[in-house]
């Protein structure tokens, strides 16, 4: 896909929010916050990426969806209606999306990374989940968790069972979580940096923008080519921006 940006415009990139935990109360302050920020960059932004894990549980029955988080869809489905693109790559914790977001909010849903060209730049863009070396329990159960006949028994659960005990595993089971602690493993062992230097091989890309690592960071993985993390929502409140020139990680003021 190509985007231009007009020079008054910019792309803004956010992940890893995990509304809902560790409660309704904490959760209802940090989506708050987030609504601020949509606020703030929906005054210039071209395009608003959001690269996962929105929620810290998400499972859509076939008429049934999650209860909560109005705000932070009434203001997503606001800024959509005002023509400004919002593109969603599912995590590792809101995997389960179907297609309430595409019909409800018309914003399309990918389910991996996806390239763009933006200003003549050359961006992959994704939740970074299960990509890599290494986290092979994790990739195991997602295959399970992503299986259509595994989504499709666990529709037969009545909803008030299936999601609480989503949320209640979401939240006590690393192996779902698919998340090392948020501390830098250094250049050689950060496994989405050496997923980066892989796909470096056979092609050129300028940006590699991905979440999940709950760790804002940014390493050089080639010549002209930058791995960008995002951090999250929970402890750092980052967030990137592209300006047509350059991807910029910077730090949401909670003032």
């Amino acid at each position: 896909m190509n985007i231009t940006i007009p020079s008054n415009k910019k792309i803004y990139f956010a992940s890893d929010q995990h509304l809902g935990l560790p409660n309704h109360k904490d959760s209802l302050v940090r989506e708050k916050i987030f609504i601020k920020w949509l606020d703030t960059v929906k005054q210039d932004a071209e395009a608003i990426f959001l690269l996962g894990d929105l929620f810290d549980f998400w499972f859509e029955y076939k008429k049934v969806v999650p209860k909560g988080f109005v705000r932070v869809l009434g203001k997503l489905a606001e800024i959509r209606d005002s023509g400004i693109p919002i593109y969603f790559f599912v995590g590792n914790h809101d995997l389960w999306m179907d297609d309430y977001f595409e019909k409800e909010l018309d914003i399309p849903i990918y389910h991996k990374p996806k390239e763009y060209i933006i200003n003549n730049k050359t961006f992959l863009i994704g939740h970074g989940d299960g990509l890599g070396p290494g986290d092979k329990g994790y990739k195991r159960m997602k295959k399970v968790f992503t299986n259509p006949v595994s989504k499709w028994l666990y529709r037969w659960l009545h909803p008030d069972i299936g999601i609480r005990l989503g949320v209640y595993l979401s939240t006590k089971n690393k192996m779902i979580s698919g998340d090392e602690d948020a501390k830098f493993l250094g250049e050689e062992n950060e496994w989405l940096a050496q997923y980066c230097k892989r796909k470096l091989e056979t092609k050129h890309y300028d940006y590699f923008i991905f979440g999940h690592r709950h760790l804002p960071m940014e390493i050089q993985v080639g010549d002209n080519s930058r791995y960008i993390n995002l951090g999250d929502w929970i402890s750092h409140f980052t967030y990137g921006v592209f300006d047509g020139k350059e991807v910029e990680l910077k730090t949401y003021s909670l003032e």
